[in-house]
């Protein structure tokens, strides 16, 4: 076991756990962040994901020890109102039906729009075919993250 500070959603905060610890599980077992889901385990569906300093990543696979000093950001920590302009436009377009998968697909589309704030359909596509949605509801991601590149 190992002491690791780490900067989560803005805060310090302090760790034991082994270096090879998943992210994700620091995440959610630790620190009690659990609006990061698990899903496959192996950095396939994007449910997990989050941003290590701006960068959308897969959480699951991350070892808590490549982390290091880096700022990371989680569901959580996008915005303390809800009011980010993707979680706005995926209210607006009414993408989630099971909303299983709607954390790690915000967080990869914020990340997106951040590096690429005039994204055409195709990049969007393309940005977002990292993330599953087993409601298969990718025409209103789609929609939401135009919405949100126009809205920015």
């Amino acid at each position: 076991m190992a002491n690791y500070n780490l900067k989560i959603n803005g805060k310090s905060q302090t760790v034991d756990v082994e270096d090879d610890t998943p992210l994700l599980w620091v995440l959610r077992d630790n620190l009690g962040l659990v609006g990061t889901k698990f899903s496959c385990g192996i950095a396939q569906c994007g449910a997990c994901t989050v941003h290590v300093d701006g960068k959308a990543t897969f959480s699951c696979v991350t070892p808590i020890s490549s982390v290091g000093n880096s700022e990371v950001t989680t569901i959580e920590g996008l915005s303390e109102e809800g009011n980010h302009p993707v979680q706005k436009a995926w209210e607006e377009v009414d993408v989630a039906q099971c909303g299983y998968c709607q954390a790690g697909q915000i967080m990869n589309a914020a990340a997106f729009l951040k590096q690429n704030p005039n994204p055409s359909m195709e990049e969007i596509d393309n940005a977002m075919n990292r993330n599953i949605c087993r409601c298969g509801t990718y025409h209103k991601i789609r929609e939401a993250v135009a919405l949100a590149a126009k809205t920015k």
